[in-house]
């Protein structure tokens, strides 16, 4: 399709091009920022809208359709002219909801050039790349493709169309100082999504947000070996038209460490699916708890069997950082909970999950064989069962007896000694594993959990399951993709100490579970500047603003205790609650605050 004329009056028309090393590159929290947006932008923007980002043959293969004809294309002249100079420039769609057109850059073409490359960084900006990791040149190379694209674009287009290009985070940001610098006719907004040298500094150095004003940012950044990232970061926070953050929670950590107080907040959404009939998602939660069910009869049944009505499911995810993520907050506020619990004589059991990636050798061999022992014991009973129903059927039609037959008599002796053997075999006297997989070596999570006896002793109400990888569909243990393994949990926990925004208590309430979060999250301190009554909707917040480690864990404990208490019909009631709101973290909604940036940015760069 051809984007639209310009209007009768010559009016330039408005182009928006997003940047950002994760587009069509799944690595962490921003592929689910960008992708999810798509659509909404998509609908405001429609051809006027295009991405870029690195090319990987892999990813590429699976989330990129080729364009071959790029004459309907504004950007058609410009890719030829790089593709002249013998780079290697992909132009297509993006296979996700939205379909928007993509530019792909492939890198390595550029990459014999990338010592030249950072020597021009030091001569022009002063930016130090000795000895940097891999991933910092492969950024360079890639910054260079963009920097050449959007300059030539500039002189091609400038006139007749108004561009406004939206860098996310430093790896997509090496461009800005010399686009700045050469005066190109190009609008730039830069967006950091998390400080490269908070999220060094909040889980190293204790009381992170108290001291922030006192950190000298060179001197920090030399310590961490991330100079290069850190000044990459803060020039592009400086020389961009438009500077934004996720939060105000890390607009502080830009003052201080950016030296860039930014210009605008602009929240993260997601897509929200809402259900034409209330219940709907309630049914959804039943059917995916079943599942859940079925793994933890499988991994504690053999030892230890309780109550399944009678049981709950916490889980906390995220990116392994032990302190930042709060997963130490987390298991101290468990070991409290379950003392509580015993205490107070609650007849409730909590397993709660930590789903989290870290290395290992495999899934544990023990771990699998009970699940595969507990199958044949459903299998086996689905055969007596289907025995026992034909021959219940014959006596019953047969007999002038109206007793019920005493049932034992209709299993074959064959029957009876393969279950009585085969659980035999599965029961045991052993504690179930913490860990559903063979660590490479014991971590944060395990240590703590050592520490604080929460091994699954018998007499312990809290229960832990800690999974070291994603949840996906062709996970052998749950059978279940993420999103489907949130529906079926009760509520998700994530008091995090550094945490820019935080998309999964977000992710939560897409799927109407209550969740906990804390005030040091950017999504946190969102929902307490929008919502007076959150905790009416199913959203608890920690204080870790203002109270030290232990007063935290005790309220989290307190608030999973409060919860533990719930009746079931007030459960269903504050999911109902959390689902309704979900609304209001639609892109629909939060696109609002990207479309005046944009428009700044365009404002700021007119003469």
């Amino acid at each position: 399709m051809e984007i639209q004329n310009p209007t009768k009056n010559n009016q330039k028309q408005k182009i928006l091009i997003e940047i950002a090393w994760e587009t069509c590159n799944q690595v962490g929290g921003i592929y689910t920022v960008i992708r999810t947006k798509v659509p909404s932008m998509v609908e405001k923007w429609g051809n006027n809208y295009f991405l870029i980002g690195p090319y990987f043959p892999q990813t590429a293969s699976a989330e990129f359709e080729p364009i071959h004809d790029l004459d309907d294309s504004v950007l058609g002249k410009t890719i030829q002219k790089l593709r002249s100079m013998g780079l290697g420039v992909h132009y297509g769609y993006w296979l996700v909801t939205g379909k928007p057109r993509i530019v792909l850059f492939d890198f390595w073409s550029l990459y014999d050039k990338v010592n030249e490359l950072k020597a021009g960084l030091w001569e022009r900006h002063k930016i130090s790349t000795l000895n940097v990791e891999e991933i910092v040149n492969q950024t360079i190379a890639f910054g260079e493709m963009i920097r050449l694209f959007l300059t030539e674009l500039g002189k091609d287009q400038g006139g007749k169309n108004d561009f406004v290009a939206h860098f996310h985070e430093w790896m997509a940001a090496t461009a800005i100082p010399d686009l700045k610098q050469d005066g190109v006719k190009i609008s730039t907004v830069f967006t950091t999504h998390a400080t490269m040298l908070g999220r060094y500094l909040a889980g190293n150095v204790p009381d992170f947000y108290d001291k922030l004003h006192t950190f000298n940012w060179q001197n920090e950044a030399r310590h961490y070996g991330i100079e290069a990232q850190v000044t990459i970061e803060r020039l592009a926070a400086q020389l961009s038209n438009v500077m934004t953050t996720v939060s105000d929670v890390t607009a502080r950590e830009c003052e201080f460490l950016l030296g860039k107080v930014p210009d605008l907040i602009l929240p993260n959404g997601l897509n929200i699916t809402r259900f034409s009939a209330m219940h709907e998602h309630q049914n959804l939660h039943s059917r995916y708890k079943e599942q859940i069910n079925e793994f933890v009869m499988g991994h504690f049944f053999q030892s230890q069997p309780f109550n399944l009505d009678k049981t709950l499911y916490f889980f906390t995810s995220g990116r392994y950082e032990f302190s930042n993520k709060g997963y130490d907050l987390t298991l101290e506020a468990l070991s409290r909970l379950n003392a509580k619990m015993k205490d107070a004589k609650i007849d409730k059991t909590v397993v709660m999950f930590f789903i989290t990636k870290q290395p290992y050798h495999s899934i544990d061999p023990a771990v699998l064989h009970s699940r595969a022992v507990m199958d044949e014991i459903r299998q086996t009973c689905k055969s007596i069962e289907e025995q026992v129903g034909e021959k219940l059927f014959h006596a019953s039609a047969s007999t002038t007896d109206l007793q019920l037959p005493d049932l034992n008599n209709f299993v074959d002796e064959y029957w009876r000694l393969r279950l009585r053997r085969t659980i035999q075999t599965w029961k045991t006297n052993q504690r179930p594993k913490v860990v559903t997989h063979l660590l490479k070596q014991d971590d944060g999570i395990m240590d703590y959990v050592k520490k604080a006896n929460l091994m699954n002793n018998p007499d312990d109400r809290v229960k832990i399951v800690y999974h070291p990888d994603f949840v996906v569909s062709t996970n052998p243990l749950f059978g279940l993709d993420y999103g489907q393994f949130v529906r079926g949990c009760n509520l998700g926990v994530f008091p995090s100490y550094y945490e820019p925004w935080g998309y999964t208590p977000l992710e939560c309430i897409a799927r109407g579970v209550p969740t906990i979060t804390s005030d040091l999250s950017g999504f946190g301190d969102y929902m307490m500047q929008i919502m007076r009554d959150y905790e009416q909707w199913g959203v608890s917040v920690v204080n870790r603003k203002t109270q030290n480690f232990h007063q935290a864990a005790e309220q989290l404990s307190d608030m999973l205790l409060k919860f533990v208490k719930q009746t079931q019909r007030e459960r269903i009631t504050q999911r109902n609650r959390v689902e309704s709101i979900s609304d209001t973290f639609d892109w629909s909604n939060l696109r609002a605050y990207y479309d005046t940036s944009h428009d700044l940015a365009l404002k700021r760069r007119k003469p």
